[in-house]
């Protein structure tokens, strides 16, 4: 997956995948100024990002090759200010169903403090062919 991100907007601020299955995708990423909104805590669409990313690729491996996803709701919650540092997201399902799918993402800090958590619903879209 790492190799498939390379070029991609999350390959922008070194997002790596370090864990994959059907039930549990991780990733972490160091902090870097040029993810900061101007008062220099890390800026609220990188989590975002994270989520919405985390969340596609654990639907994706689920559903394998059924068909594709398809992100329709992102809700993130942002909790704690970072500044620096290693931050590690890891994607678990609440719902897998014939259409429809909701996982939840949780991002922490090197503390194992929560920073942001949130959850994204995932359309199923079955493969053509």
């Amino acid at each position: 997956m790492n190799q498939f991100a390379a070029g991609t907007f999350v390959d922008t601020f070194g997002l790596k995948m370090t864990e994959m299955s059907p039930d549990r995708v991780a990733a972490e990423w160091v902090v870097t100024p040029n993810q900061h909104q101007p008062a220099g805590i890390v800026n609220g669409g990188v989590y975002c990002t994270v989520i919405e990313t985390l969340a596609s690729v654990a639907g994706s491996v689920w559903l394998g090759d059924r068909g594709t996803v398809v992100g329709v709701n992102n809700n993130t919650d942002f909790l704690r200010a970072v500044r620096e540092g290693v931050l590690r997201g890891v994607a678990t399902p609440i719902h897998r169903g014939r259409s429809q799918q909701l996982w939840v993402v949780v991002i922490t800090d090197e503390q194992d403090r929560t920073v942001a958590r949130g959850q994204v619903r995932l359309q199923n879209l079955a493969a053509q062919g």
